[in-house]
């Protein structure tokens, strides 16, 4: 279904719901263009000046178009309400348990994407704005906290299959779009605020992190990739990133 409507290649759990939904609001409207458009030409070739000399002023009689627009209403309500609000309740407020998924605090800053994952402790080190340094320590990270020490901090996003994740996303300046096409996600990344969001990818393989809402300049270019591996794969890369950012931390290095 996702190759004939030209979307992307979907590698998430809740992509085929979108998917449908997606599906049927392009059917929508091309029953209203062909129905509009035919409904168009014919009050043209039906009220043409040779067929109609005289106007009449009584307008339409029949409540064809009343009963036709309510029927319409009905449907966007249905597609509305019944497909589209509970698919983005189920990824907005119904998210999965914390210890049964992989948490990500996702930030975006003008124009790159940073990814900070708990470490092997898992909890999140203290973040301190005087702390932040744009060469050795974007996230402001406290590393006299020994909760900071085995975080890691990274530019590729990795997640393993079949496993929920969890994404906290935040901007450390202007609104951000946090879009990975192929899992069906997409979240403003606003400041001053974590916003979570969840999925579950299906399948392997490397995909293009894009930045969905206009940010300035270098907007094109605010890229990054999600890498998406099997479970043994992502807890070996998790361990030997968290191991090597101890190590470094705790010995005084930069980021």
């Amino acid at each position: 279904m996702t190759q004939w409507l030209g979307l992307p290649f979907d590698a998430s759990t809740h992509g085929a719901e979108l998917d449908i939904v997606m599906m049927m609001v392009h059917l929508l409207m091309f029953a209203l263009f062909i129905g509009w458009g035919t409904f168009f030409g014919y009050t043209i070739w039906r009220f043409r000046k040779g067929r109609q000399p005289r106007a009449i002023y009584e307008g339409a009689q029949s409540h064809a178009s009343t009963y036709l627009e309510a029927v319409l209403a009905g449907i966007e309500v249905v597609l509305l309400f019944g497909f589209s609000i509970p698919i983005w309740a189920s990824q907005i407020n119904t998210l999965p348990d914390e210890k049964d998924a992989v948490v990500i605090h996702v930030v975006a800053q003008q124009f790159t994407w940073k990814h900070h994952y708990a470490g092997a402790d898992g909890i999140f080190g203290r973040q301190e704005v005087a702390l932040v340094d744009e060469q050795s320590n974007p996230l402001g990270l406290d590393y006299k906290d020994e909760h900071a020490l085995d975080d890691i901090v990274t530019g590729e996003l990795h997640v393993p299959i079949n496993k929920p994740v969890i994404v906290k996303v935040t901007s450390k300046d202007v609104i951000h779009g946090f879009g990975i096409p192929c899992l069906r996600v997409k979240q403003d990344a606003m400041p001053g605020m974590l916003v979570p969001v969840t999925f579950t990818a299906k399948k392997i393989g490397v995909f293009e992190i894009a930045c969905s809402q206009l940010c300035g300049l270098g907007h094109s270019n605010m890229k990054g990739i999600v890498v998406i591996e099997t479970r043994s794969e992502f807890e070996k890369w998790a361990t030997e990133q968290s191991a090597s950012a101890k190590e470094i931390n705790a010995s005084g290095g930069l980021f």
